[in-house]
C-alpha cells in the first residue's frame, strides 16, 4: 500500500508517519519512510528552496512548479519502484498538501494544482491519514521545534486556521480514501487511532 500522513504544521503527522513504518515492519512487511518535499536526491535539494527562506520568497505559482518537481523526481526515484517491487511506502505529505497549500491556503488555484497532478504525477496514495489538531496547539508545537526550516510557521496563526479548514474540505471531498485521526494526546494514544482506521 501506498500510505500518506497530512495535517498543518506541528500536527505530529511526521512522528506517525515513522511510528507506522516501524510497526510495518515489525509486522514483516518491507516499508519505506519517506517525506515532502523531498524524499529522493534531487527532490532534497528542492526541499531546500521551499522551506527556507523568506514568506514572500516565491510567489504560489512558482512555488507549485517546484513541489511538483519535486514530486516527480520522487515518485520516479522512490516511490513508484518500491510499489513495483510489493514494498509499502509510508510518506509524510503528498499531493494533498499542494492541493490545501497551494490551491486553497496560498492562492486559492485549486484548478492548475490538480492540472499539473494529473499532468506529471498522476498516482494518490490508497489511504491517507488526516492528523488533525487545533491549529494554535500546533503551531506552539512547531515553533518550540525551531529550525530553519519555518518558512510556513512564519505565516502565522491565521494561515494555519486556513490550512486545517482545507484539510478537512479535503477529508470530506474524498471520504473512502482521507481518514481523519483526532491528534490531540500522547503520541501512543495518537498511533493507536491510526492502527484501528488501518484497513
Amino acid at each position: 500500500m501506498f500510505i500518506s500522513f497530512e495535517g498543518i504544521d506541528g500536527s505530529g503527522k511526521s512522528t506517525q508517519a515513522r511510528l507506522l513504518a516501524d510497526r510495518l515492519r515489525a509486522l514483516g512487511h518491507e516499508t519505506v519512510l519517506t517525506r515532502e518535499p523531498g524524499g529522493s536526491d534531487g527532490a532534497e535539494q528542492i526541499r531546500a528552496l521551499l522551506v527556507e527562506g523568506g514568506q514572500e520568497r516565491w510567489s504560489p505559482e512558482t512555488e507549485l512548479l517546484l513541489f511538483n518537481a519535486a514530486r516527480r523526481d520522487h515518485v520516479e526515484r522512490l516511490i513508484r519502484p518500491a510499489l513495483d517491487r510489493g514494498a509499502w511506502v509510508v510518506s509524510d505529505r503528498f499531493a494533498d498538501s499542494s492541493r490545501v497549500y497551494q490551491g486553497v491556503a496560498r492562492d486559492g488555484n485549486r484548478q492548475l494544482v490538480e492540472a499539473l497532478h494529473r499532468l506529471v504525477i498522476g498516482i494518490e496514495p490508497d489511504l491517507t491519514f488526516l492528523i488533525d489538531m487545533d491549529p494554535a496547539a500546533a503551531l506552539a508545537r512547531s515553533k518550540a521545534r525551531g529550525g530553519a526550516e519555518d518558512r510556513f510557521e512564519s505565516l502565522g496563526l491565521e494561515f494555519q486556521q486556513r490550512l486545517r479548514a482545507g484539510f478537512l474540505a479535503l477529508a470530506r471531498e474524498y471520504p473512502s480514501r482521507i481518514s481523519v485521526i483526532d491528534g490531540d494526546g500522547p503520541e501512543d494514544a495518537v498511533a493507536a487511532r491510526v492502527l484501528a482506521a488501518l484497513p
